[in-house]
Parts: C-alpha cells; structure tokens; sequence
C-alpha cells in the first residue's frame, strides 16, 4: 500500500486521510482486488492511493503505475480529438454524418413493429458526439435494432478495422430516429472513424501526435507493450460485458457470477490488439497518472508546461449540456441520471441536488464499464480519478470515493 498526502489547495489533511479506509473496506469485503486513487486541486495533486492486488492469484499489489483497461473513458479522449478537428475548421458540428461518411445517407430507422423509414433528419455529428443519433449497443436489448448489431457481431469481431466496423455499421438500421431520444450507443466510434477522414491519419497516430505525446502519456493506448504486461491489472466482477452475443436483460442489477470472479478479458480487451481495436468507444489502456494528465488539460486547455491543446472556449462548449429539456433526464441502463444533461463526449452536472450527490454545477466526467471513473468540477477547480477492474455491478465503491473526496474540501 502507497498512500501520498499533501497539506494545500483547501483540503483537510485529516479528512482526506478518510479516503484510504473507505476504499479499504471494499477490498476488505472482496468487492473489488484492489483500486487506485487520486484527488488534484488547483493544478496540484493532492491525495494519491494505491491499495489492494491488481493480481489476487499471483499476490501482485497494486501500483501507482499500474495499467487499466478504461473502457468508456476511451470516450472523452475520442471526443476531445474530434473536437480538435473542429477547432482547425474541419467540420460544423450539425454538418451531416453522411457528408464525410456517405454510407449514412442511406441509413434507414427500424421501427418497433419492424418496418423501416427514412431519416425524417440527417444524423448529425453533434448527435454522434451527445448520443442522440439513434444508433445504439448490442448489449441494450430495448431496441430491435441490438439485435443486428449482435447478429453482426459488431462489437466482437476483432477481424475488422475501425473503417470495417463503420461499413458494417451503416448498413444496420438506426434504433430511432436521430435527435428523438438519448441512447447510449456506438456513435463515438463513428467520431472516431471521422477522425481518421478528417485527419488523413489512422486513429491511433492522431491521438498520439496531438493528445498523448504533448500531454506526456507515453504508456496510454490501444495496446501494451510487452514489457509493460506485467503492469496491467486482471478483471474481476461480472462476466465480459464486451463478450456477449446475447441482451443482458438488466446488467446493473443482475447478479450473474460472483464478485470475486476473475475473467479473462483478452479476447475483447487485448493487450496488443493493434489496429484492429484502435476504436472510440472502448480499447485504450492508461494509468491513473496519465489519465490525470488528459484531465487536467481539460481543465485548463494546457499541458502542464502551458502549451495550448485545446481553446478555452471549445471546452466551454463541449462542457455544457446539449440536451433540450424533455431528453432529460436520460436513461443508462436502467437508470435514471437525475440532475445531468449531456455535452460533446461527457455528461455535465446541472442540479446537485436532484444528483443526490455532492458536486457542482458544470461538473462533467465519464465512467468505464470496469470501474474507472473520473470528473472535472471547474466550480471547486478540482479532480477525482478512480480506477479498479471490476466489471459492471452494482457496487458504489467510485459513488463513495466521489463522497470522500467532497466531504475533504476545507475551505
């Protein structure tokens, strides 16, 4: 166990002290293996932890450099990207799909009773970005559609590029029509496959060249390199989400498998996948400390050493809610995110209160399905990062380090 606490940015060393524990009793219970924290304010870390085992079997402890699959946390990095783009004059955010994607103008929505229509709009690439396009997951069985998206193995088939993917994708019928609804879905991939037009370049040397080179995340990516496997935490928790070729008939509250299974994930979470999991939605790999460092720039805009990334303004917009009133709130597999609307690639905290958590409005973050997590409160100038490998359940451990790390602030 590793624990490193400082005494600034308005923080209670005393209450900070109280995170460790917290996080302790989870691991106790065999929740959760192991876990790592960290807590940065005002551009200064505050609060690092590294407790538990990334490897239970092999007796491993749990690291500060430890490597996680952050699964949905590829979504932010993704959309930041896009947004790049955007800021050299590429694109307008309400530009049709189909204008730099041509299959989409053919896309087709498939109503509930089978049949199918016309766009009565085009999907655009703010509704890719918000996730209001009407395109959908397989493992979100509310939609006909999910049953295509499996029947194509869309999700699992490691044997297609991103450009494959997207071909097969547009081919699919859209689960409804866009801008009518918020649902979860595949449209980050899309973003991403926008990228690679745009740019001229494969994903992954778009990302390393204008996000993770500049921002000093050298280990982050879609793959690992082999000296660095030993780094890299097992899963635990529920079996693999991205594994199924079946609808999950309520994911957060199943009680499907034991929490302290082990699985192996390498099938649709490899460790050198290459090209062929460079994707938007899922696939990278990072460690809490460079994690951190994306984080911080979008807090800022900056590297740490001030070089300009991304505009202020750009991040204003991306950060604000882009949802009309009667989308709210939206719904994530069987939940209800009461009190948060949705920007380009995050969701953004708008009522506290209705939330039922501490936190300020204007805050935005995003999850993985393996319980990573992050957020960004401009309000309090502060950032909270959580990282385990325990696929998706109804565990609150990432709620309760949220809770720890509010109930700090002293100031």
């Amino acid at each position: 166990m590793r624990e490193i606490e400082q005494t600034t940015a308005g923080f209670s060393p005393k209450r900070l002290a109280k995170i460790g524990p917290s996080m302790q009793r989870f691991i106790d219970d065999g929740t959760i293996a192991g876990c790592n924290t960290l807590v940065a304010r005002r551009g200064e870390i505050v609060h690092t932890d590294s407790r538990g085992l990334r490897d239970r079997e092999r007796g491993q402890e749990m690291t500060d450099d430890t490597i996680f699959r952050i699964y949905s946390m590829t979504k932010p990095v993704v959309s930041t990207a896009l947004m790049l783009l955007w800021e050299d004059g590429r694109f307008h955010l309400n530009d049709p799909v189909a204008t730099y994607l041509p299959a989409f103008a053919k896309t087709q929505v498939l109503n509930a009773d089978g049949s199918l229509e016309p766009q009565q709009a085009p999907l655009t690439i703010r509704q890719l970005l918000t996730h209001t396009s009407g395109l959908t997951y397989d493992f979100l069985e509310d939609s006909p559609a999910a049953a295509q998206y499996r029947d194509a193995r869309l999700m699992n088939d490691a044997s297609r590029s991103l450009a494959e993917m997207i071909d097969v994708l547009a081919e699919i019928p859209l689960a409804f029509q866009p801008g009518s609804r918020w649902h979860y879905s595949v449209g980050i991939d899309v973003a991403a496959r926008l990228v690679e037009v745009l740019s001229g370049q494969p994903l992954q040397t778009f990302l390393a060249e204008r996000l993770f080179e500049p921002l000093g995340m050298p280990t982050t990516g879609f793959e690992v390199a082999a000296s660095d496997h030993d780094r890299v935490a097992e899963m635990y928790g529920l079996p693999d989400l991205m594994g199924r070729d079946y609808a999950v008939t309520d994911l957060v509250t199943a009680a499907v498998g034991g929490v302290n299974d082990r699985h192996d994930v390498s099938d649709t979470y490899p460790l050198n996948g290459g090209d062929a999991f460079a994707r938007g939605g899922v696939g990278l790999f990072s460690t809490i400390g460079e994690y951190y460092r994306f984080a911080d720039m979008l807090r800022t805009g900056r590297t740490r050493s001030g070089e300009r990334i991304i505009g202020r303004k750009t991040l204003e917009m991306m950060h604000n809610n882009h949802l009309p009133t009667d989308l709210l709130p939206f719904e994530l597999m069987g939940q209800l995110s009461h009190g948060y609307g949705f920007g380009l690639g995050s969701r953004v905290l708008l009522d506290p209160a209705a939330f039922g958590e501490p936190g300020s409005p204007g805050e935005f973050g995003w999850a993985g399905a393996a319980k990573t997590y992050f957020w960004v409160d401009p309000v309090e100038d502060l950032i909270g990062i959580f990282m385990a490998q325990y696929m998706t359940g109804p565990i609150n451990v990432d709620h309760t380090f949220r809770t720890m790390v509010y109930q700090a602030i002293d100031d």
